[in-house]
C-alpha cells in the first residue's frame, strides 16, 4: 500500500500508526487493544526474572518491554499502557517483578520510572528516534536513565540505605544487560521500519 510506505518514510508517526483502522471507532478499538497489549506484554516480561545476589532488584524483561511499548506505541498510548500496568498491579494483580503486587515495594520506583520513560521515548519515536541504530541506542539509553533516575532513589528511601548503596544494588549490576537490550533494539526497531516500508 502506498499510504503505508509514505507513513513509514516520514517522522510524526510510530510503528503502531501503521496498523489499519486509523480513524473513527475502529481507531479507538485499535488503540484500546494496543494499550491493553502493551500493559500485558510488560506484565509478562516482568515474570522473566533472575535474582541478583545482594540486591532486592532482579534482572527482568520488564524495563525492555516498557521501552519497546513506548517506542512502538508513541507517548500517549505508551503512557496509558504503563499507567494501566501500574494501576492494575497496585490493585493486586501479581504482575510486577517476581509476581509482586501493590505499591510501596522496594522496586515500585522502577515501575514509576517506566511510566515516565515510555512517555519520553514514545515522544522521541514520533521524531524519528527509532529509525536508525544510533538514534535508537540513544533513545533506549535515555529511557533506561529515566527508569533508574526514579527507581534508584526510591529503592534507597524504601529500604533505608544510602544512595550509593542503592546505586550499587539497583543500577550497577544491570548496566551490561541494558547495553545488550539496547543493542537488540538497535537492530530490531530500524529493521521493522525498513521492512514495513518495503511491504508498503
Amino acid at each position: 500500500m502506498a499510504t503505508a510506505a509514505a507513513t513509514a518514510s516520514r517522522t510524526g508517526t510510530v510503528l503502531a500508526d501503521l496498523l489499519p483502522a486509523s480513524t473513527g471507532a475502529r481507531a479507538r478499538v485499535r488503540d484500546a487493544a494496543l494499550v491493553l497489549g502493551g500493559a500485558a506484554l510488560t506484565g509478562v516480561a516482568a515474570q522473566i526474572a533472575v535474582p541478583v545476589p545482594g540486591s532486592p532488584v532482579p534482572v527482568t524483561g520488564q524495563t525492555f518491554a516498557a521501552l519497546l511499548v513506548g517506542t512502538a506505541l508513541g507517548a500517549r498510548r505508551g503512557f496509558l499502557s504503563l499507567a494501566l500496568y501500574a494501576l492494575v498491579g497496585m490493585a493486586g494483580m501479581p504482575w510486577f517483578a517476581n509476581g509482586a503486587a501493590g505499591a510501596g515495594g522496594a522496586t515500585f520506583g522502577y515501575v514509576l520510572g517506566m511510566l515516565l520513560a515510555a512517555t519520553v521515548v514514545g515522544s522521541l519515536a514520533r521524531r524519528g528516534a527509532d529509525r536508525s541504530p544510533l538514534r535508537t541506542a540513544g533513545t533506549m539509553a535515555l529511557g533506561s536513565a529515566l527508569i533508574y533516575g526514579i527507581g534508584v532513589p526510591y529503592l534507597a528511601l524504601s529500604t533505608h540505605i544510602s544512595l550509593s548503596a542503592a546505586v550499587a544494588a539497583g543500577l550497577t549490576p544491570f548496566l551490561i544487560g541494558d547495553a545488550l537490550k539496547a543493542a537488540l533494539a538497535m537492530g530490531a526497531l530500524p529493521a521493522a521500519w525498513k521492512l514495513l516500508g518495503r511491504r508498503g
